[in-house]
């Protein structure tokens, strides 16, 4: 069924008759509650807004149920949902959008087996928006919303506002080159790291090791290997760069030295760089 189709028959009712759309009950139903699902992480969050064009916060007025035989690719346990909100602001995005939007997205079933009803809820969504059709919205992936909680909005926007710097660091690629240079006193010894970007722009990771003290590692984001160069701070854009697209592993392709020693210390302050970075979680698929 096309995109118009289902359009026409949330406009017209459920008495237009057009296969393929179950239409949600009437107002006076009090709606089920939404399937319970892990909070979106700051990754969660940044994969989706680098992935939009417009970032809308939304009203939902309106939904239909596509039947599971005409929605292709659906995943078990879902049902895809065409729903019409009214807009309540534009976060993030250049293009306009109206006062009413429609797009599909999938949803995790009841446990009942139905659809939830998301009538009267509040979502954040992110999308791009369909050429020649303003009204209408394709979601960045089947299920880029987020129920929009006072909390999540604030996360939202602040995520927003970090990958709209002009000062964002580039998407990092993978490493080019490692190197390790023991110094004069036993247990003191430097470690440069070389990335590649998706910008060509460098950067470079370092990690300094003296004797009687803990090793510090820093993060520069210019062609200068700048050793008072600092770690990132977690759950930033800069620390998303690093930890969520670091390889786990240091490629043993972009070690520069044979000798043994120079091997080990880069690797063993590559897991030490990993370590500091931590985990970087993600709850959606």
């Amino acid at each position: 069924m096309t995109v118009k189709a289902l359009s026409a028959a949330l406009l017209f009712g459920a008495s237009c008759g057009i296969p393929g759309v179950t239409f949600a009950q009437s107002a006076s139903t009090a709606p089920a509650p939404v399937p319970a699902t892990a909070d979106a992480t700051y990754a969660d969050i940044a994969d989706l807004v680098q992935a939009s064009g417009l970032v809308v916060l939304v009203n939902v007025k309106n939904q239909a149920v596509v039947e599971p035989a005409r929605a292709q690719g659906l995943a078990p346990g879902h049902a895809r949902l065409y729903l019409q909100a009214q807009t309540e602001a534009l976060l993030s995005g250049r293009a306009a959008v109206g006062e009413s939007l429609v797009y599909l997205v999938d949803v995790p079933l009841l446990p009942n087996g139905k659809a939830p009803k998301l009538k009267k809820q509040r979502f954040i969504v992110f999308a791009q928006p369909v050429a020649g059709r303003p009204g209408e919205l394709q979601l960045a992936d089947s299920s880029a919303q987020l129920a929009a909680t006072p909390a999540m909005e604030q996360k939202v926007r602040a995520v927003i506002a970090q990958f709209a710097s002009p000062d964002v660091p580039p998407k990092v690629t993978g490493i080019r080159e490692a190197m390790s240079v023991a110094g004069n006193l036993a247990g003191e010894s430097e470690t440069q790291l070389f990335l590649d970007t998706a910008t060509g722009s460098p950067v470079s990771l370092s990690v300094v090791r003296r004797p009687g003290m803990q090793p510090e590692w820093g993060v520069s984001w210019s062609e200068i290997v700048d050793q008072s160069a600092r770690a990132p701070q977690a759950e930033t854009a800069e620390w998303y760069r690093l930890a969520c697209f670091l390889p786990y592993r240091l490629p043993a392709s972009a070690l520069l030295q044979n000798d043994g020693p120079s091997r080990n210390r880069a690797d063993a302050d590559y897991r030490f760089i990993m370590e500091q970075l931590g985990a970087c979680p993600r709850n959606r698929g």
